[in-house]
């Protein structure tokens, strides 16, 4: 009788490679006894359905703990996801433990952005590295660097150490060791920057660079210690931030900027009361932020914050790498997640999109589930940072710890995205109203206008076929993702899937679930009969993928 062995542990050496770059890969294994027998420890790395290669090792008799490394020159194909299957495997072939996780190659972190955070620049830290294993086994690929200035209007200090403007001690020696850390893990680090906030000091110094409201007075921002800026093209203030922007690429080893904005005012007013929207003149800062980075960086990134998705028409098609939205009301249900998301895509001409929504890590429900719908929809979403910290809060520093069981239920979503981004990522296209019109499970809710007591059922068309995520919210009691959702949906199986698939022959179905320890494909039986295609979906907790793969 073999002992029951644990996949204990197992770190790829990056958050994401390049091409001809190797995977390099560690595990180590305990069993509750020293083994009697050999046992086989199997990886396997897959594409979709195909796999590309195994490798082994034999676990010899008599340990109670392996550590085993192994490395793999994947294809020089980018971008493209790959999926990693563990087994320990006895003599006889049975599967003694086994687990599941995804990673990819991708020419840039922007191809599939898995944006995290880092808040504390104290002097003397020492945890970097740890704080980058952390956040690699979710595969964040790149890191905002939260508040880590010393001022908004002025990014460095004379002074090392130094207090910014809330009177916290920060390093830049430690800013700067944090962004060699993340390197080191194939992370790009972007600095958080504000376009138009300025401290009450610098107005002071310059009061004809504010913005003015409708009576000519200043605009202020958080409880009057700080003001509101000229961001128009060609404004003093614009200029001066520019140069400040040229100081942070040359200074420092940043990827790019970071900007973001408070979402109002919407409108501002000049010294003669003549009124100006801000949000062309925000998508102009964006394109001009952009000239800059591709003159200092040509593979630099900018983003900008999308405040309430205001003004999404505008910055979405500008020259920013890919969107991100901070959703707050009036977009509070779970359905207008996805909403949001596909609007963007549309707007900017497929960029991948990022969405920052806030809530706490104690509503695992609502975490859960918030993710199954923003990855299934092809999107990421900024959640994870400081030390496997949860963003609660739009001020960063105010993160929450996830419990250990929602951290590794995270863990598996974020490898699951990662494997099969070439079905639902940011690279495929939306199939929702194909999938809204023509999909549908027998004996359950799947309404588009209901919020919650249904299955959602969402559609991104891939090269060969239709990926259908099929999300549970039977049983939740409201359909808001910023409250709380007491308990999880309820467990459903067997369920009996149509789908009028209309003049496409399907050629093969596949099932995978992001809730399972394991998620490699699983093929499945089915029937087309006069253009309906019917499949049974063995069961379903949180996220289910059904891939089909249609005839040519």
């Amino acid at each position: 009788m073999l002992p029951e062995f644990k996949i204990n542990d197992y770190l790829f050496s990056q958050s994401t490679y390049q091409p001809g770059q190797p995977v390099q890969l560690d595990i180590s294994i305990t069993s509750l006894s020293e083994s009697p027998a050999d046992v086989t420890l199997m990886v396997r790395y897959t594409y979709l359905n195909e796999v590309v290669e195994e490798q082994t090792e034999v676990l010899q008799k008599g340990h109670q703990t392996w550590s085993c490394s192994f490395v793999w020159q994947p294809p020089e194909v980018a971008p493209r996801g790959y999926g990693l299957d563990i087994s320990i495997l006895s003599e006889n072939g049975s599967v003694l433990a086994a687990a599941s996780d995804g990673f990819d190659v991708l020419q840039s972190w922007k191809e599939m952005p898995r944006y995290g955070f880092l808040v504390d620049y104290a002097a003397g830290r020492s945890d970097a590295a740890e704080t980058m294993t952390i956040l690699n086994r979710y595969h964040i690929n790149g890191l905002q660097f939260y508040d880590w200035m010393y001022r908004h209007e002025q990014f460095f200090s004379t002074q090392e150490p130094y207090l910014d403007i809330l009177d916290r001690q920060l390093s830049l020696e430690t800013v700067k060791h944090l962004i060699s850390a993340a390197h080191e893990r194939n992370m790009a680090a972007m600095p958080y920057t504000a376009v138009y906030g300025a401290s009450k000091a610098f107005y002071e110094q310059h009061p004809d660079w504010a913005l003015l409201d409708a009576k000519g007075e200043p605009v202020w921002f958080g409880e009057n210690f700080m003001v509101i800026m000229d961001p128009r093209p060609d404004s003093e203030w614009t200029k001066h931030l520019m140069a400040e922007f040229a100081g942070i690429l040359e200074k420092t080893d940043f990827d790019g900027i970071h900007l973001d904005q408070y979402g109002h005012p919407k409108v501002g007013y000049d010294a003669s009361g003549n009124s100006y929207p801000l949000d062309k003149a925000l998508a102009a800062m964006i394109n001009e932020t952009k000239d800059l980075v591709n003159q200092k960086q040509p593979d630099g990134t900018v983003v900008f914050n999308a405040v309430t998705n205001w003004p999404i028409e505008v910055v979405a098609p500008s020259n920013q790498d890919f969107v991100y939205i901070e959703v707050w009301a009036p977009y509070t249900s779970f359905n207008e997640l996805g909403q949001i998301i596909i609007q963007a895509q549309k707007l900017g001409s497929g960029k991948p999109v990022v969405l920052a929504a806030y809530i706490d890590p104690q509503n695992k429900t609502n975490a859960l589930i918030m993710d199954a719908l923003i990855f299934a929809n092809g999107a990421g979403r900024i959640e994870l940072g400081e030390k496997g910290g949860y963003l609660a809060d739009p001020y960063f520093p105010l993160y929450k710890m996830p419990d250990p069981e929602l951290a590794d239920w995270l863990q598996r979503y974020y490898g699951f995205a990662v494997r099969y981004q070439d079905v639902i990522g940011p690279r495929t296209t939306s199939a929702n109203a194909f999938t809204y019109q023509n999909v549908r499970i027998n004996s359950v809710e799947t309404n588009t206008s209901l919020t919650h007591d249904k299955v959602m059922v969402i559609g991104r068309d891939y090269e060969k076929g239709l990926a259908i995520s099929l999300v549970n919210m039977i049983g939740l009691k409201h359909g808001e993702w910023a409250g709380e959702v007491q308990i999880m949906p309820t467990p459903l199986s067997d369920l009996v899937v149509q789908i009028k698939a209309g003049e496409k022959t399907a050629k093969a179905v596949w099932s995978t679930s992001a809730d399972n320890e394991t998620y490699d494909l699983q093929p499945l039986d089915f029937t087309q009969d006069g253009g309906v295609l019917r499949v049974i979906v063995p069961d379903l907790i949180i996220w289910d993928v059904l891939l089909v793969d249609w005839s040519e």
